[in-house]
Protein backbone atom coordinates (compact mmCIF):
# COMPACT_ATOMS: atom_id res chain seq x y z
CA UNK A 1 0.00 0.00 0.00
CA UNK A 2 2.70 2.57 0.78
CA UNK A 3 4.20 2.04 -2.68
CA UNK A 4 0.84 2.65 -4.36
CA UNK A 5 0.39 5.77 -2.21
CA UNK A 6 3.82 7.13 -3.29
CA UNK A 7 3.05 6.55 -6.98
CA UNK A 8 -0.29 8.33 -6.58
CA UNK A 9 1.39 11.23 -4.77
CA UNK A 10 4.04 11.63 -7.52
CA UNK A 11 1.39 11.46 -10.25
CA UNK A 12 -0.66 14.04 -8.35
CA UNK A 13 2.32 16.40 -8.13
CA UNK A 14 3.01 16.01 -11.85
CA UNK A 15 -0.63 16.70 -12.65
CA UNK A 16 -0.66 19.75 -10.36
CA UNK A 17 2.50 21.08 -12.03
CA UNK A 18 1.01 20.57 -15.48
CA UNK A 19 -2.22 22.34 -14.52
CA UNK A 20 -0.35 25.24 -12.91
CA UNK A 21 1.79 25.62 -16.02
CA UNK A 22 -1.19 25.58 -18.36
CA UNK A 23 -3.14 28.24 -16.45
CA UNK A 24 -0.05 30.38 -15.76
CA UNK A 25 -0.71 30.15 -12.05
CA UNK A 26 2.51 31.85 -11.07
CA UNK A 27 1.77 34.88 -13.30
CA UNK A 28 5.29 35.06 -14.66
CA UNK A 29 6.25 37.67 -17.17
CA UNK A 30 8.63 37.04 -20.05
CA UNK A 31 12.20 38.21 -19.61
CA UNK A 32 13.69 40.71 -22.03
CA UNK A 33 17.35 41.32 -22.70
CA UNK A 34 17.05 45.08 -22.27
CA UNK A 35 14.31 47.40 -21.25
CA UNK A 36 13.51 50.06 -23.83
CA UNK A 37 14.63 53.43 -22.51
CA UNK A 38 11.92 55.95 -21.84
CA UNK A 39 11.98 59.00 -24.07
CA UNK A 40 12.97 62.32 -22.51
CA UNK A 41 10.27 64.75 -21.48
CA UNK A 42 8.84 67.17 -24.02
CA UNK A 43 10.80 70.05 -22.49
CA UNK A 44 14.07 68.11 -22.73
CA UNK A 45 13.26 67.07 -26.30
CA UNK A 46 12.83 70.74 -27.25
CA UNK A 47 16.23 71.56 -25.73
CA UNK A 48 17.81 68.72 -27.72
CA UNK A 49 16.29 70.10 -30.93
CA UNK A 50 17.58 73.59 -30.10
CA UNK A 51 21.06 72.21 -29.43
CA UNK A 52 20.93 70.25 -32.70
CA UNK A 53 20.06 73.41 -34.63
CA UNK A 54 22.93 75.29 -32.99
CA UNK A 55 25.36 72.46 -33.73
CA UNK A 56 24.23 72.32 -37.36
CA UNK A 57 24.92 76.08 -37.66
CA UNK A 58 28.38 75.63 -36.14
CA UNK A 59 29.03 72.69 -38.48
CA UNK A 60 28.15 74.79 -41.53
CA UNK A 61 30.45 77.58 -40.33
CA UNK A 62 33.32 75.13 -39.79
CA UNK A 63 32.75 73.65 -43.27
CA UNK A 64 32.93 77.17 -44.76
CA UNK A 65 36.29 77.61 -43.01
CA UNK A 66 37.43 74.15 -44.27
CA UNK A 67 37.85 73.03 -40.67
CA UNK A 68 35.23 70.24 -40.78
CA UNK A 69 35.49 67.40 -43.29
CA UNK A 70 33.39 64.43 -42.14
CA UNK A 71 33.78 60.79 -43.16
CA UNK A 72 30.26 59.96 -41.98
CA UNK A 73 26.76 60.93 -43.04
CA UNK A 74 25.62 62.06 -39.60
CA UNK A 75 26.76 65.15 -37.77
CA UNK A 76 29.96 64.66 -35.74
CA UNK A 77 29.26 66.50 -32.49
CA UNK A 78 32.74 65.79 -31.13
CA UNK A 79 34.34 67.22 -34.28
CA UNK A 80 32.20 70.34 -34.05
CA UNK A 81 32.77 70.93 -30.34
CA UNK A 82 36.56 70.77 -30.68
CA UNK A 83 36.57 73.34 -33.48
CA UNK A 84 36.63 70.95 -36.43
CA UNK A 85 38.25 67.75 -37.61
CA UNK A 86 39.21 66.44 -41.02
CA UNK A 87 38.15 62.82 -40.67
CA UNK A 88 38.94 62.01 -44.31
CA UNK A 89 42.57 63.13 -43.92
CA UNK A 90 42.74 61.27 -40.62
CA UNK A 91 41.62 58.05 -42.35
CA UNK A 92 44.05 58.59 -45.24
CA UNK A 93 46.98 59.13 -42.88
CA UNK A 94 46.17 56.05 -40.79
CA UNK A 95 47.00 57.92 -37.59
CA UNK A 96 43.56 57.50 -36.05
CA UNK A 97 40.18 59.20 -36.06
CA UNK A 98 38.11 60.95 -33.44
CA UNK A 99 35.93 58.73 -31.20
CA UNK A 100 32.64 59.73 -32.83
CA UNK A 101 33.89 59.01 -36.35
CA UNK A 102 35.24 55.67 -35.12
CA UNK A 103 31.87 54.68 -33.64
CA UNK A 104 29.89 55.93 -36.64
CA UNK A 105 32.06 53.99 -39.08
CA UNK A 106 31.50 50.79 -37.10
CA UNK A 107 27.77 51.58 -37.04
CA UNK A 108 27.72 51.72 -40.86
CA UNK A 109 27.32 55.49 -41.20
CA UNK A 110 30.21 56.11 -43.62
CA UNK A 111 29.76 58.41 -46.58
CA UNK A 112 29.61 56.64 -49.93
CA UNK A 113 33.14 57.80 -50.82
CA UNK A 114 34.56 56.31 -47.61
CA UNK A 115 32.35 53.19 -47.53
CA UNK A 116 33.81 51.88 -50.78
CA UNK A 117 37.22 51.57 -49.08
CA UNK A 118 36.00 49.96 -45.85
CA UNK A 119 36.35 46.26 -45.07
CA UNK A 120 37.13 44.02 -42.10
CA UNK A 121 40.34 42.15 -41.39
CA UNK A 122 40.65 38.57 -40.14
CA UNK A 123 40.21 39.77 -36.54
CA UNK A 124 36.94 41.56 -37.37
CA UNK A 125 38.45 45.05 -37.12
CA UNK A 126 37.23 47.69 -39.52
CA UNK A 127 39.85 48.75 -42.04
CA UNK A 128 40.19 51.65 -44.45
CA UNK A 129 42.22 50.78 -47.53
CA UNK A 130 43.37 47.62 -45.71
CA UNK A 131 44.72 49.53 -42.67
CA UNK A 132 42.96 49.11 -39.30
CA UNK A 133 41.00 52.16 -38.18
CA UNK A 134 42.11 53.37 -34.77
CA UNK A 135 41.09 56.13 -32.39
CA UNK A 136 43.40 59.13 -31.96
CA UNK A 137 46.34 58.68 -29.60
CA UNK A 138 45.65 59.70 -26.00
CA UNK A 139 47.86 62.79 -26.33
CA UNK A 140 45.77 64.11 -29.22
CA UNK A 141 42.52 63.31 -27.42
CA UNK A 142 43.69 65.26 -24.37
CA UNK A 143 44.62 68.21 -26.57
CA UNK A 144 41.24 68.16 -28.31
CA UNK A 145 39.32 67.87 -25.03
CA UNK A 146 41.28 70.85 -23.71
CA UNK A 147 40.42 72.77 -26.87
CA UNK A 148 36.75 71.85 -26.43
CA UNK A 149 36.75 73.17 -22.86
CA UNK A 150 38.14 76.48 -24.10
CA UNK A 151 35.70 76.76 -27.03
CA UNK A 152 32.72 75.93 -24.83
CA UNK A 153 33.75 78.56 -22.29
CA UNK A 154 34.20 76.04 -19.49
CA UNK A 155 37.80 77.17 -18.98
CA UNK A 156 39.71 80.24 -20.09
CA UNK A 157 42.40 79.98 -22.71
CA UNK A 158 45.93 80.52 -21.45
CA UNK A 159 47.22 84.02 -22.15
CA UNK A 160 49.85 82.62 -24.54
CA UNK A 161 47.10 81.00 -26.66
CA UNK A 162 44.98 84.15 -27.02
CA UNK A 163 45.24 86.17 -30.25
Amino acid sequence: MPRLLRIGFVCGLLALGYVCGRVDALLTSPLTAQEQPALPSEETSKKILTANDALRGAMDALKNESRYVPATKSMNVFGIMVGGVNAVDDLESGGGVDPETFAALYAGDATDEIAQHLSKDEDGRLTYKNRPIRIYPVSRLKKLYGQRLILSGEVQAPKSARP
